[in-house]
């Protein structure tokens, strides 16, 4: 069972422990992996209001690895991603719902280049732990096939064979460990002050009522 307590709140990624990737066919015979370097990400846990659940991704194209020089300038060019005219590549949910236990179906607006559609990405919470230096983590792990020309990146080669270079079909690989952001001393505060108000608001009408209902005996 998950600790509701322990999920609630809001998570930030931690990049250098989290790959947000792509993975595509080349040449129709091998898999060709890359992952963009530069993300950011925010997650806000609401489990007593799911609407209120969000959550925001942001990749650097320019950061776009697959470990070869080459390929990584020509998918930042005009033929794919085009970097120097659409620098990010974004995320934004509209939608988070707890599908299975431990297993979440987030739905949101992906735009890549100057295109925006509507995903919907499967994700499973791996675990919460706490961390070396006491701060909670949270692991998160999913796939998505998309095609890649619904987003404008229909660069690509015939080979003799009849085939295509590059796949139309890609798949985008999802690894996150988020960190949770713990309320500060002067959050805390804020809240328990803002609890005492409406509970000081409760009591005045709870008063009124009482004093309505004595004058009209």
């Amino acid at each position: 069972m998950i600790d509701l307590e322990k999920v609630n709140g809001d998570w930030e990624f931690d990049p250098t422990h989290t790959r947000i990737g792509f993975s595509a066919k080349h040449a129709m015979v091998t898999t060709v992996r890359g992952a963009f370097n530069e993300i950011t990400g925010h997650l806000h846990v609401d489990t007593e209001n799911p609407d209120q659940s969000w959550a925001k991704v942001v990749m650097q194209v320019g950061s776009v690895d697959t470990r070869v020089q080459q390929r990584d300038d020509h998918l930042r060019s005009g033929d794919f991603f085009d970097a120097e005219k659409w620098p990010e590549i974004t995320f934004v949910s509209t939608h988070i719902e707890e599908v299975d236990d431990r297993a979440f179906s987030v739905t949101g607006d992906l735009t890549i280049r100057d295109v925006t559609k509507q995903v919907m990405i499967p994700l499973a919470l791996t675990g919460i732990e706490t961390g070396a230096y006491g701060e909670l983590r949270a692991g998160f792990e999913g796939t998505r096939r998309l095609n890649r020309r619904d987003f404008g990146l229909v660069w690509n080669t015939p080979l003799d064979s009849g085939g295509m270079l590059v796949s139309e079909k890609i798949s985008l690989e999802f690894e996150i460990s988020a960190v949770k952001v713990e309320k500060s001393d002067e959050d805390a505060a804020e809240e328990g002050a803002s609890d005492q108000d409406e509970s000081a608001e409760g009591s005045a009408e709870a008063e009124d009522t009482a004093e309505d209902s004595t004058d009209e005996s």
